[in-house]
């Protein structure tokens, strides 16, 4: 079996919903979620740089980015399938490019999230 570790930005209103949604979708318990946000919580790498972009652990391997998601998805039998399409150089690549441009949109995208958490 796989071992995964994913570090998570718990202080991220967006994060937080999709790590709560990985969480439901896991069933089996294959991942190990870790909020990087967490006050001395185990983090293998620059607090700041796992904040900033998701990373997971995948058999002793570092993932960022597009790939650390793959992994996530692979774990999950729903998702397995994206996770394993992403094996793939050409559609990890366009995965990636789309992450990139959601990283750019992710301040303004927060900002909606919190407004929401608010007003319910």
């Amino acid at each position: 079996m796989t071992e995964l570790t994913v570090w998570h930005d718990g202080a991220c209103p967006l994060c937080r919903r999709e790590i709560a949604l990985m969480r439901r979708l896991d069933r089996a318990g294959a991942i190990n979620f870790v909020d990087a946000s967490e006050p001395g919580s185990a983090c293998p790498a620059d607090r700041d740089a796992l904040l900033a972009r998701f990373h997971a652990r995948e058999d002793g391997r570092m993932l960022s980015g597009a790939a650390a998601f793959a992994a996530m998805w692979r774990a999950i039998p729903v998702l397995r399938p994206l996770g394993l399409a992403a094996r793939s150089p050409l559609v990890l690549a366009g995965l990636e490019r789309a992450y990139r441009v959601f990283l750019r949109l992710r301040p303004s995208l927060q900002a909606v999230a919190r407004k929401l958490e608010r007003t319910a």
